[in-house]
């Protein structure tokens, strides 16, 4: 889901509360905080966790990308993470010949061939739309076998062309090796442990602040932690439904659990939708809990979340099913560009 998705969540689940709605209405900022906390686990994850992440190796293709030299290099480091059981950390770049020009290359790690493979694509654009005849010529695609079973847990293949390129961690569980993409994304951060300590953190703080600056603690710090933690609940609650997953109960849990693959983080249908029932909530609720209230809950209800709800879950609906034809790694490469859009932009 995109930011303004999430902001809007956090800020609609705290319109639920009568006494938050009528502190907003004093001049309380409490949705707006909601709605903070519901766009900071991915804050967290672009603007600080992928900056600490470190590389044991760094594949750049260059200008000219040999993919056997890419291939080999691969295979080196699972080869290297199955046989000393320590887990190797790998980023592969991506290959730009200008400022809307890039090469593309596709990398498949083969879990019923044990294999991993490498092909040099055409050259893109940034919207990823390829240039007829720019296919190299007399390059093959090329494949190197592992003497070890292989898992991957997101995807099979990869396609390598804008933005700042995938990550992968290789480790061994077992006798296999897990191939995990973009490792340092959605682990501790959307814990749904640490939505719950930080909104004591944020109780704590406001208690704090109240007793310092009026010498008295009142509801509203109670208040401020259970929006805080509402926000950031539902932030990972609504990733979850998607294909990536999350680390729900870091740190009693060490990896991902896989999303309930429902809908794309990228797609617009979702988003928008989520966008408008959140919209739709927050006017319902500050309407209820006002002093005179004006909207019929059965007709608005039915009208403005109910109808939209149907009408664009059933559209969505029957795009996927439109979809299915289509091979399956077409429908999980937009998730991987989703991702890596968002890791590039956030």
């Amino acid at each position: 889901m995109k930011g303004i998705t999430h902001f809007l969540t956090g800020v609609a689940l705290a319109t639920f509360f009568p006494e938050v709605v009528r502190l907003a209405a004093d001049g309380s900022l409490l949705p707006v905080l909601g709605g903070i906390a519901g766009i900071l686990p991915d804050t967290l994850d672009f603007k600080f966790v992928r900056y600490f992440e470190r590389y044991d190796l760094e594949i750049d293709p260059g200008p000219n990308p040999d993919p056997q030299e890419v291939a080999d290099k691969l295979v080196g480091a699972m080869r290297w993470a199955y046989e000393t059981g320590q887990s190797q950390n790998i980023m592969l770049h991506t290959v730009r010949l200008g400022a809307d020009l890039w090469r593309q290359y596709i990398v498949r790690f083969d879990p019923r061939r044990s294999e991993v493979a490498v092909r040099i694509g055409p050259v893109v654009n940034t919207g990823q739309s390829p240039f007829p005849g720019s296919e190299p010529e007399g390059l093959e695609e090329v494949r190197v076998p592992l003497d070890f079973p292989l898992v991957e847990t997101y995807d099979e293949e990869y396609k390598i062309d804008i933005f700042s390129g995938p990550s992968f961690r290789f480790e061994r569980v077992g006798d296999r090796l897990r191939v995990h993409f973009l490792d340092w994304h959605r682990r501790w951060t959307h814990s749904l442990t640490l939505a719950a300590l930080l909104g004591l953190v944020v109780a704590g703080l406001a208690a704090l602040i109240e007793a310092a600056t009026r010498g008295e603690v009142s509801r509203t710090p109670l208040w401020a932690g259970l929006v805080f933690a509402l926000g950031y609940a539902g932030h990972i609650l609504e990733d979850q439904l998607g294909f990536m997953g999350s680390n729900l109960f870091y740190p009693f849990t060490k990896g991902r659990m896989p999303g309930l693959r429902l809908v794309r983080s990228g797609d617009a249908i979702p988003n928008f939708l989520t966008v408008w029932l959140a919209l739709a909530l927050i006017l319902f609720n500050l309407d209820r809990f006002s002093a005179s209230p004006r909207l019929d809950p059965f007709y608005y209800l039915s009208l403005a979340v109910g109808l939209p709800l149907v009408a664009l879950g059933g559209l969505y609906a029957l795009r996927r099913r439109r979809d299915r034809p289509r091979p399956r790694e077409f429908l999980r490469q937009r998730d991987i560009v989703a991702e890596t859009e968002e890791v590039e932009v956030g």
